[in-house]
């Protein structure tokens, strides 16, 4: 089956296109919609006519077919889709009541849900007989039970949408999927993954299925991340929005906190080519606080049988990887040293209780989903 894959966001789509292989056999992207756009594809990049999402996605499609992959061989289109809010908890079809609650969601995620239904809308003009599946980030973590995404507020103020959503799904979905290729079918019972990026969250994984995350009603919460703070006290964030106005405390909160507002830049191979001690605390902060949030996504599991690091960082930042285990040996995660300096898939001596590097894989586990829905089967 051959299925493509698309990731729009507000100013840029990705697209994919997988033909029962690991690895996607065309890639493209074109980013800067609506300014200077530029299309990155098989080619090469340059410059490309694209001020709306419509228009970007037409070129794609065109750039796939000039290598071979013309709409009609495509059997489905698989979305990235943020936030599923509280209804949307399972990967779906696309039909018109799907876009309506994804579009109801968009007070939930205000930058990223206008965009995805941008690209879904625009390829069912381009291909109004295609079927379409929305994959959502939140999904994966609807198992999580209420005692974990509550806010203690009052139900009559908190309603339906005031609650812990947790993010990064799709990929957390990824890692069980090949943790399992790993452990021949026979995965841990206790995982705790580590997406660790620009973005960065947690995950307990009982079972196969998350039980708890660090992010919650927005991607904000939780770890010490590039642009974002992670957790912060909701007075502070009061404090700030009686000082800045809520519109600066929201960039300040976002965009200009965590390694970027402690170490001058949100690029963690910038921070240690750096050197500084601002940029050494700013490193430090980031270990220290997902060792905290371990230890309670360690609880809400019950134990660890399993650690898998995914994510820029989490695949590339043998530093990093390290003091977090270090942080992590009181619960049994010994590693090898030569192993994590080399990045090798197993980090843990002979014996030892595993210890993965999982890359992301996101686009080829949306287009799984999407085949999986086609044939009637469950994800």
């Amino acid at each position: 089956m051959t299925t493509l894959t698309v990731n729009a966001g507000s100013s840029s789509i990705k697209m994919a296109i997988f033909a029962g292989k690991p690895a996607p056999v065309f890639t493209a992207s074109v980013l800067e919609i609506g300014g200077a756009s530029e299309l990155k594809g098989p080619g090469g990049a340059g410059p490309v006519a694209a001020p709306t999402h419509l228009a970007a996605l037409e070129r794609l499609l065109a750039e796939a077919e000039a290598a071979g992959y013309s709409l009609a061989r495509i059997a489905a289109a698989g979305h990235r889709v943020v936030h599923g809010g509280a209804t949307l908890t399972r990967t779906l079809k696309v039909d018109a009541g799907v876009e309506a609650e994804i579009e109801r969601a968009i007070p939930l995620a205000p930058l990223h849900n206008p965009a995805n239904l941008e690209g879904i809308r625009a390829l069912g003009r381009l291909a109004p007989s295609l079927p379409q599946v929305a994959c959502f980030d939140t999904a994966f973590h609807a198992t999580n039970p209420a005692l974990a995404t509550r806010y203690a507020l009052p139900a009559a103020i908190a309603g339906e949408d005031i609650r812990r959503y947790g993010f990064h799904g799709i990929n957390y979905a990824a890692v069980v999927r090949k943790v399992k290729e790993l452990t021949a079918n026979q995965p841990p019972n206790r995982l705790l993954a580590l997406h660790l990026g620009n973005g960065a969250s947690l995950c307990a994984i009982r079972d196969g299925q998350s039980v708890a995350t660090t992010m919650g009603y927005s991607p904000l919460e939780g770890l010490t991340m590039g642009t974002r703070t992670g957790s912060i006290d909701g007075n502070a964030v009061l404090r700030l929005a009686e000082t800045y106005g809520i519109e600066r405390a929201a960039h300040i909160l976002n965009r200009e906190s965590g390694l970027l507002g402690l170490g001058g830049s949100n690029d963690m191979r910038a921070l240690h080519a750096a050197g500084t001690p601002e940029a050494r605390f700013a490193i430090d902060h980031f270990i220290y606080w997902a060792v905290r949030h371990a230890g309670s996504m360690i609880a809400a599991m019950g134990g660890l049988d399993a650690v898998a690091f995914t994510g820029g960082i989490g695949e590339n930042d043998a530093r990093v990887r390290a003091g977090i285990l270090d942080g992590l040996a009181f619960a049994g995660a010994l590693y090898d040293d030569a192993a994590n300096q080399a990045a090798r898939p197993s980090l843990h001596p002979a014996g030892a209780m595993p210890i993965w590097i999982v890359p992301a894989d996101e686009e080829r586990q949306i287009a799984l989903e999407a085949e999986a829905i086609l044939k009637g089967t469950t994800p």
